[in-house]
């Protein structure tokens, strides 16, 4: 860090997203003892793990994990609720980045990264889909081309939040277009989302992207909550 940096920073202390920590030089969005306390999957070292399993019996997914757990009043779920509710989009591309280093060593053959839509009267209120956050951040890791413009929402849904499985579905079933055909048409895209529950939103995109052209499927969550 510059002298200068050392300076403002002096006077414009940035603070860490997960405990409100004064991150020190060489941290960024999220401070070191934050980062060693994430808990990790480890789910794309396992083929078969809970979120494949989730998925594979309802759309075909080539591949499918979350990065992180969900607990109620931990550290994601902070990160998270800042990301989508005070606006620090930054932490969507952190936690991409991650994510991003996290399975660079992992074949997976991903062509085109595609993150779940907000309707446009969402996106305009937040400033940004989180989820196209993440996609960022993991397109700027792995150096493979994101799009957020691919998979729209044409209808405003609900909250999920306290829906069963079969509400979840029926809530999201119709509510998703391609824009274009043409940059899916024979790909293997990975389809990108926030937090996975019952998985009824990422199988209702999903399975739309695969009727328009997609010849692979796979799906990274940031993170799974039961």
């Amino acid at each position: 860090m510059s002298l200068a940096a050392d300076f403002i920073q002096l006077f414009y202390p940035r603070y860490c997203h997960g405990c409100q920590r004064t991150l020190v030089a060489g941290e960024n969005v999220i401070c070191t003892h934050c980062l060693a306390g994430l808990p990790k999957t480890d789910y794309h070292r396992l083929p078969e793990n809970p979120v494949w399993q989730r998925l594979a019996n309802r759309i075909p997914v080539t591949q499918a994990f979350a990065y992180l757990k969900f607990r109620k009043g931990g550290i994601v779920q902070r990160l998270l609720h800042q990301l989508k509710y005070n606006h620090h989009p930054e932490i969507g591309v952190a936690l991409g980045h991650l994510v991003g280093r996290e399975v660079n060593d992992t074949p997976h053959g991903w062509e085109i990264i595609v993150p779940v839509p907000l309707h446009e009267s969402r996106r305009r209120r937040r400033g940004y889909n989180q989820s196209a956050q993440l996609a960022r951040g993991l397109s700027e890791a792995l150096g493979i081309p994101w799009d957020e413009s691919i998979s729209i929402r044409t209808q405003r849904t609900e909250t999920q939040t306290k829906r069963n499985r079969l509400e979840r579905w029926r809530n999201v079933e119709h509510v998703f277009a391609v824009t274009s055909t043409d940059a899916i048409q024979g790909k293997h895209v990975l389809l990108v989302d926030d937090v996975i529950t019952t998985g009824a939103t990422v199988e209702a995109c999903g399975r739309h992207l695969l009727e328009h052209g997609a010849r692979q499927l796979s799906v990274v969550c940031i993170a799974e909550a039961q």
